[in-house]
C-alpha cells in the first residue's frame, strides 16, 4: 500500500481510459491494520475520492457466523464503527457468508437484533453466562455503550451463492454512491423522491431469516435477562 501510495499517478493513468463507461471495483486485502494503524488505504481513498471525483461507496464484509458469539460480535461492532469513522466515506456494513451464520451454534436473538443492533444490554446477559467473559463486565458495558453513542453501525446481509442477495447488495451500493441518479434526468424534486423511495427488494431480515436460521420463531428480541 506505502508502494502504491507514493505511486498513485500510475494508479490514475491506468484507469481514466475506463472512466466514462466502467464501474470500478477496489479489494483491498482484509487486515484491519491497514485501515487503523496505518494511513496508507486512507490517504489513496481520498486522492480517489476528492481529488479524481470518484463517487465511493466502502462496503465492509463481517462474517455472519461471529455473531453466534456475543464477544466477537461486539469486536466486529467496533471494527466497524473505526472503519466508518477513519475512512470517511458513505459504507455499507455486510453480515457476509448468511447462509452459514448458524454453522458455529445458534443465535441468542433474532437476526434483525444483530442487523439494526438493537440494544446492546441483552448481549451482557449472554456474556455473564461466561465465567472468562463476565470478567470484563464493566469494560463490555462501556464498549457497547459507545457503539450505541454513535448509533452508525448497521448491517445488511449478503448470500454470495444466491443472486437476488447480490443483486439487493448491489442496488443498495449504487442507491449509496449515486449511481443509481446517473441515467436519470429531472429536477430536484423528482431526485428526492427516488432518493426516499424504498428499494422493493424481497430481502427483508424475516425473509433471510425463515431462509437461513431454523427452529426459530420470527418474533421479539428475547428478554431472558430481565
Amino acid at each position: 500500500m506505502d508502494y502504491l501510495e507514493k505511486n498513485i499517478d500510475w494508479l490514475q493513468d491506468k484507469l481514466k481510459p475506463f472512466e466514462k463507461d466502467h464501474y470500478f471495483l477496489f479489494d483491498f486485502p482484509g487486515q484491519v491494520e491497514l485501515f487503523t494503524l496505518h494511513s496508507n488505504a486512507k490517504n489513496i481513498i481520498l486522492e480517489i475520492y476528492n481529488k479524481w471525483d470518484y463517487r465511493l461507496t466502502a462496503v465492509h464484509l463481517v462474517d455472519a457466523h461471529l455473531c453466534s458469539d456475543p464477544g466477537k460480535y461486539i469486536s466486529a461492532l467496533l471494527l466497524s464503527l473505526t472503519s466508518m469513522l477513519h475512512l470517511e466515506l458513505p459504507h455499507i456494513n455486510v453480515l457476509s457468508k448468511i447462509d452459514l451464520i448458524e454453522s458455529y451454534g445458534k443465535l441468542d436473538f433474532n437476526l434483525d437484533f444483530y442487523t439494526e443492533v438493537q440494544d446492546l444490554s441483552y448481549l451482557q446477559y449472554c456474556l455473564d453466562q461466561n465465567l472468562h467473559s463476565a470478567k470484563y463486565r464493566k469494560l463490555t458495558k462501556e464498549l457497547c455503550e459507545l457503539i450505541e453513542d454513535f448509533s452508525l453501525v448497521s448491517f445488511t446481509t449478503l448470500d454470495i451463492q444466491d443472486k437476488q442477495s447480490v443483486a439487493n447488495l448491489v442496488k443498495l451500493i449504487d442507491k449509496t454512491n449515486g449511481y443509481i441518479f446517473a441515467s436519470i434526468e429531472g429536477d430536484v424534486n423528482e431526485f428526492a423522491k427516488i432518493a426516499a423511495r424504498s428499494l422493493d427488494w424481497d430481502n427483508s431480515v424475516e425473509a433471510v431469516q425463515e431462509r437461513y436460521m431454523h427452529d426459530r420463531d420470527i418474533g421479539d428480541v428475547e428478554t431472558d435477562s430481565s
